[in-house]
């Protein structure tokens, strides 16, 4: 009786495993803020009830996106942030002693991308920036970029061949990404923490063009940069299905999770 009961409990969340399509969220952060709120099983909890399959994760120290891994390793594709507490948001590009952290932990750990770090302009170009590109291309890693457009483009002026995922992207205008998406081919953009590009469950004129140009090229994103927006992942999942299903149906998956995968790899089969 007690089985019977477990399996009928669970009838609804394999019926919605089954009609809900799933995410890949692009961006998502455990920084030791975070860590008493909500511990590691509970974020990795909160990723499984919004049907978010796999997911980016960066974290201030990098010891929560490693914790994470310890219990969900088909969930939690890592990332590197080169901040060692959330406060060094606006210091880390001229502090001399950040590099040698990155070189660190990425001699002794896995990781898919360099990231999310906070650079602007032409401080893209100062010497710290510029070995976190060198590294990306070293280890074969993505830029997880919050930039505006000139740092974004000083990133391929120093190595032409890198791969950067624009954090944030949508607060551009999309016309202005679309022409960086032509004059890109290794650029691709989350949707992080944005609104404009959809009203009422519709999607946007501008936006709309852009995604339907570039569907291989859009990824949504939470961005848990505080521990309560911890608690908005399941409505932000929800909500982002709501505006992706006013497009065409390959093009939201491409932009829910397709994208995501093919660039960071699937759940294991």
């Amino acid at each position: 009786m007690k089985k019977l009961l477990v399996a009928l409990l669970l009838l609804p969340l394999a019926a919605r495993a089954e009609t809900e399509m799933p995410i890949f969220d692009a961006h998502l952060h455990y920084s030791h803020d975070a860590w008493e709120v909500v511990p590691p099983q509970a974020f990795v909890d909160i990723l499984r009830k919004a049907n978010i399959r796999r997911a980016l994760v960066s974290s201030s120290n990098n010891e929560g996106t490693k914790m994470l891994q310890d219990r969900a390793p088909g969930v939690i594709v890592p990332e590197l942030r080169p901040y060692r507490s959330r406060g060094e948001l606006s210091t880390w590009a001229r502090d001399p002693t950040v590099i040698p952290f990155v070189e660190d932990l990425l001699a002794r750990r896995k990781y898919v991308a360099i990231g999310e770090f906070h650079i602007y302009g032409a401080d893209a170009d100062l010497p710290n920036m510029r070995r976190i590109v060198e590294l990306a291309r070293q280890y074969r890693l993505f830029l997880h970029s919050h930039s505006d457009a000139p740092a974004v483009e000083r990133h391929f002026q120093q190595d032409a061949a890198a791969r950067v995922l624009w954090a944030h992207s949508g607060f551009e205008r999309p016309e202005n990404v679309r022409a960086m998406l032509r004059k890109h081919a290794n650029l691709w953009c989350d949707l992080a923490f944005l609104t404009a590009h959809a009203s009422n469950g519709k999607v946007t004129a501008g936006w709309r063009e852009a995604f339907l140009e570039f569907p291989d090229r859009f990824l949504v994103g939470t961005d848990s940069f505080t521990p309560e927006r911890l608690h908005y992942v399941a409505e932000h999942a929800r909500w982002s299905r709501e505006w992706l299903a006013d497009l065409p149906r390959d093009v939201a998956e491409k932009i829910g999770f397709r994208n995501g995968e093919r660039l960071f790899g699937g759940p294991p089969q």
